[in-house]
């Protein structure tokens, strides 16, 4: 992502999104009440005269601003939504007041103007633009004759395949066999290519499969071999792909890659909590005393919840306090574990000592609610 013009006097920013990591980045920008302004087609009808039947009308392309109300993004769409009340464009087109639904697209401007800019919405622009500078990973695990695809992105895991070899066991006697190997190999190496970018290709998989294909690889693509990191998996499948994240594989490639680090710190948590470790808490109560009192040492959110439960107050006050804050995406394994929590969990400086009273568990220093 670009910042194509700023001006913060007037508390806006002009970005330019060049990937789906930017589109998933800005939709956790823009929150309700920012004044968003895009380019947009809206079809419009001729009220000069008689309708005519059939008349769909004509298509208008200008700028549109709007007050947003609510923001989603899709993930298997790729598509960005920003809905709300239009506050600015041409009136002779589009009644001020009226909702207008803008679907921000690769490789157009958008401008984001809001009253204040929280530093988490300013750290997360900054994460946008040095994520476009950094490598870009594929993982291919391998099991017999199937093959899946894991594109590393900020967001998670992007998943594709299987793709299928259909080739004979070595004890059927089958003379296409070894054709049919090359022509699986081939069409693993020929998927690989289609990725732009891809600097790294972590190759896994169970026994020998992923060896075979890389003496294959480097007799046919040996550009391509350069870029491969060999890794042992105990199965296939997603479940391979999933092992690798979990034991932070990636994340020593390349290792501020995202999403292994996020893997990574929610798993340091659970790990903590099965201990009995107290120097852990989770949960929104346990976790919002733990920082009124500055025992948080790292502090764990699902991304999700930032905006609905207003935490940016609460982010700043840890990391103000030399508190680390990572935001966890909800879109990978990680963030479902960190859901299952609460969405929130942090490690602690210290112990916290907490009394009952009845089923609940409380803390008498409060400084601010959610």
């Amino acid at each position: 992502m670009k910042i194509t013009e700023e001006d913060e006097t007037k508390g806006m920013v002009e970005v330019f999104p060049e990937t789906l990591d930017d589109l998933w980045h800005l939709s956790h920008i823009i929150a309700e009440g920012d004044i968003v302004s895009a380019r947009t087609t809206r079809r419009i009808q001729d009220t000069s005269g008689e309708k005519i039947r059939g008349d769909r009308g004509v298509k208008k392309t200008f700028i549109l601003g709007i007050e947003v109300e609510s923001v989603s993004f899709h993930l298997f769409t790729g598509k960005l939504r920003l809905t709300g009340v239009i506050v600015r464009g041409p009136e002779e087109f589009v009644p001020l007041g009226s909702h207008h639904t803008i679907e921000a697209k690769l490789n157009n401007t958008l401008r984001i103007k809001k009253e204040k800019w929280s530093q988490y919405a300013l750290d997360r622009v900054q994460r946008a633009i040095d994520a476009s500078k950094k490598l870009s990973a594929i993982i291919v695990v391998i099991e017999d004759d199937t093959a899946v695809f894991g594109l590393i992105r900020q967001f998670g895991v992007e998943y594709y395949g299987p793709i299928h070899g259909n080739i004979s066991g070595k004890r059927i006697l089958d003379k296409n066999r070894h054709k049919n190997i090359e022509k699986f190999y081939q069409s693993i190496i020929d998927y690989i290519l289609k990725f732009d970018n891809i600097q790294t290709v972590v190759l896994a998989g169970p026994g020998f499969y992923k060896n075979d294909f890389f003496k294959y690889l480097e007799s046919k693509s040996p550009d391509l071999a350069k870029k491969v990191v060999l890794e042992s998996t105990g199965t296939g499948g997603r479940v391979g792909i999933n092992e690798l994240l979990r034991k932070g594989t990636i994340e020593k490639l390349t290792t501020e890659n995202r999403v292994a680090y996020e893997i990574s710190a929610v798993n340091d948590i659970l790990s903590d909590i099965a201990k009995g470790s107290n120097l852990v808490v989770y949960g929104k109560k346990e976790v919002e005393m733990a920082i009124n009192m500055g025992a948080v040492d790292k502090l764990l959110v699902l991304d999700n919840l930032v905006r609905r439960e207003n935490l940016e107050n609460a982010m700043d006050m840890v990391e103000n306090m030399s508190g680390e804050v990572l935001v966890v995406s909800s879109q990978h394994e990680g963030g479902k574990q960190l859901e299952a929590l609460g969405g929130l969990a942090s490690t602690l400086r210290y112990p916290i000592s907490w009394f009952k009273i009845g089923k609940s568990k409380y803390f008498h220093f409060r400084i601010w609610k959610f």
